[in-house]
């Protein structure tokens, strides 16, 4: 897979912020030992900053928090910055954009999330396609370098509207691994990414 995908998304999850546990520091060094992709540690936990330095020893290459797990991040986006981690901010579906623009600025990364957090396999919420573009926009007009993620449901189905609305990172994880061919799903979804954009740019041609 390390020749077709651009990063590993590895979900943190502790059992209180969300009621699931996942993987942990010594599974991301296990990582980091197979592969030279960037790590995209997506830390749905209550108190991320306890673990930046062993996140960084563990060979992480960017995390993103909850702005519902800490409502000021600036102090943890600058220790962040500090630890040679790229930084990112995480909204539910049910927070508005308006939560993080505050902090856009400090942010290598804006994730939408489009399910609840901590369980995979959940359909995804088309309403949240407003706030990506919301957060395009906002990131374009500011001039700002974050990338606007989305993660939850993501397929053949839906990475195109992800796409029309702004996105430009795309986390999937059941529509690749719970196919009999994961190269061939992940070829899939960038072939409708590359459908999309050109139907965008005929849009604006025409």
């Amino acid at each position: 897979m390390e020749d077709y995908v651009d990063m590993l998304h590895v979900d943190v999850m502790d059992g209180h912020f969300v009621p699931n546990i996942s993987l942990g520091i010594p599974v991301i060094a296990s990582l980091r030992k197979a592969t030279n992709l960037p790590l995209d540690c997506h830390l749905m936990i209550s108190n991320p900053s306890k673990y930046l330095e062993a996140l960084t020893e563990a060979g992480a290459d960017l995390v993103t928090v909850h702005i519902e797990a800490v409502p000021d991040p600036t102090p943890l986006a600058e220790r962040a910055v500090d630890a040679g981690l790229g930084f990112g901010l995480v909204v539910n579906p049910g927070t508005p954009f308006a939560t993080i623009a505050p902090f856009v600025e400090l942010c290598d990364m804006v994730l939408v999330m489009s399910v609840e957090p901590g369980f995979g396999g959940q359909s995804f919420m088309s309403e949240v396609l407003p706030k990506v573009t919301e957060a395009r926009k906002f990131v374009d007009v500011h001039g700002l370098r974050a990338d606007v993620q989305i993660d939850g449901g993501i397929g053949p189905d839906t990475i195109g509207v992800a796409r029309a609305a702004g996105a430009d990172v795309f986390v999937a994880g059941s529509s690749i691994f719970g196919t009999a061919d994961p190269v061939a799903a992940v070829a899939a979804l960038r072939q409708t990414i590359e459908d999309e954009e050109q139907n965008a740019r005929a849009h604006s041609r025409s």
